[in-house]
């Protein structure tokens, strides 16, 4: 016989070969199936997650973003657009120069990666908990900039509005807010989260 030839398996082996190959499927088949009751019972996350993005508020309303377009080119896959305008004395959206006067997130293409967090000069832009993002209309995952703005909380003003927390927008970029002036009363509290 050469030595390439197979030899025969013996009956044993036959009869072995197929029950040690179910014998995985036989040891979990009386396991506790872990079952995730996903839309019924939510599970919290964990609070480093990354979800769904949000544009913070200074304290007395006004917005920080300020229309950089540093998130935008910190994106890797091209899901941020930002268009900024200049505020005037009529019109103050941000305490800058200039706010965000665009501000879309496609999530379509966003992997949630968090890089244009990091970039934000101004920590206007965070991620909440949220992660419920699904849609039955590729329209409505472009996020527009009224879908990103944090909740006005009491005490807040609607923009346009002058600056009520200090002089010039370094007071609010330091943190140093005149607690008198200030709507809420609010001290250097720089972030509405939700």
């Amino acid at each position: 016989m050469s030595p390439t030839a197979e030899e025969p398996k013996s009956l044993k082996e036959q009869l072995w070969d197929p029950v040690a190959g179910f014998g995985v499927t036989f040891r979990t088949m009386f396991k506790k199936v872990v079952t995730e009751q996903y839309p019924f019972e939510k599970q919290p996350t964990a609070p480093r997650f990354h979800g769904r993005h949000q544009l913070n508020r200074w304290p007395d309303g006004l917005e920080k973003c300020i229309g950089c377009e540093l998130c935008a080119w910190a994106c890797p896959a091209d899901a941020i657009y930002v268009e900024g305008a200049s505020n005037t004395d009529d019109e103050r959206f941000s305490p800058g120069e200039r706010y965000g006067r665009v501000y879309q997130i496609n999530y379509l293409r966003c992997i949630l990666c968090g890089l244009c967090i990091e970039a934000c000069p101004t920590r206007a832009l965070t991620m909440t908990n949220e992660y419920e993002l699904a849609d039955d209309n590729r329209a409505d995952l472009i996020y527009e900039k009224s879908d990103l703005l944090a909740p006005l909380l009491p005490g807040m003003e609607q923009p346009p509005h002058p600056m009520r927390l200090g002089d010039d927008e370094g007071d609010y970029y330091r943190g140093t807010f005149k607690a008198s002036d200030s709507p809420t009363g609010a001290g250097p509290s720089t972030e509405v989260t939700g």
